[in-house]
């Protein structure tokens, strides 16, 4: 795996977030029989997974359609990645996105918007857009990125046992703190990259 490749997983490892995934996960699946879990997050997974593909696949495409540039989308992903940062870090009662609703889970809110959430998938259109004849690349970090969180969110249950709900506040607070230092490096990109515009 080269240095880009292992960087784009761990970006999308940072912005999916599986650790801090993991409450919301537990909460999520009250409800649900212990023996019927395991599908269901595999499902609620596969089913992100294939959101994901599609916005990274058709991301190019779709900000033609939309007159949108590269610059805006940097920008946008920048102050999106911030805001899930900042309440990564600052850790909020009812988790980055809110309560989820009682009953099984389907689609929302485990595979949208905790798994593919608007920073995942301005993310991954954003990977695509910049360089698209990378796409390969993207296509196996998402790939390596999504394995693991599915392996994490397999066993929300038993990381939670285990390690305890306060190193899972730790965790997801440690990975908001880098994320935060990366949603401020693409802000400053896109503004070095539309001031640079302007001086032409």
């Amino acid at each position: 795996m080269n240095a880009e490749l292992f960087s784009a997983a761990i970006l999308l490892l940072l912005v999916i977030d599986p650790f801090g995934n993991i409450p919301l996960v537990v909460a999520a699946m009250h409800n649900v029989p212990p023996e019927r879990r395991v599908r269901v997050v595999l499902r609620e997974c596969a089913a992100a997974y294939v959101i994901l593909l599609a916005f990274m696949a058709g991301g190019h495409r779709f900000l033609q359609l939309m007159h949108l540039s590269e610059v805006s989308l940097t920008i946008a992903g920048g102050i999106i990645l911030f805001l899930i940062a900042i309440r990564m870090v600052f850790h909020h009662p009812d988790g980055i996105f809110g309560d989820p609703p009682g009953g099984e889970p389907f689609l929302v809110p485990l595979a949208v918007p905790s798994i593919a959430g608007p920073s995942a998938l301005a993310t991954v259109m954003l990977m695509a857009s910049r360089d698209p004849a990378n796409l390969g690349a993207w296509f196996a970090a998402l790939s390596a990125a999504m394995l693991v969180t599915t392996l994490v969110l397999v066993g929300a249950h038993r990381l939670q046992a285990v390690l305890g709900e306060r190193a899972i506040v730790a965790l997801e607070r440690l990975m908001g703190l880098v994320l935060t230092a990366l949603a401020v490096e693409m802000l400053l990109s896109g503004a070095r990259t539309f001031f640079a515009s302007l001086a032409r």
